[in-house]
């Protein structure tokens, strides 16, 4: 398991835009499926989690938006 709190320290003075590649899977009698990897700083800063559900929304033909479908308020941890 990755320590999301030290990637997040990382991540605030790092950049903000990231290019990333399209990703797709073909199979056997199967449709293609496409793959869009988040990189590690901006996961962290979004606090994103494995399996945690996301919904894409299509705002115009060039631009999406991701949609966390339950967000929780992340807990500030208070040093000792």
């Amino acid at each position: 398991m990755i320590d999301m709190q030290i990637a997040y320290r990382v991540a605030k003075n790092m950049q903000a835009k990231y290019e990333i590649k399209v990703q797709v899977i073909r199979s056997k009698k199967q449709a293609p499926r496409f793959y869009v990897n988040f990189p590690l700083p901006l996961a962290a800063a979004l606090d994103l989690e494995a399996g945690e559900p996301v919904q894409w929304r299509l705002l115009a033909r060039g631009e999406l938006r991701l949609l966390r479908r339950s967000w929780r308020k992340v807990r500030q941890k208070t040093k000792k």
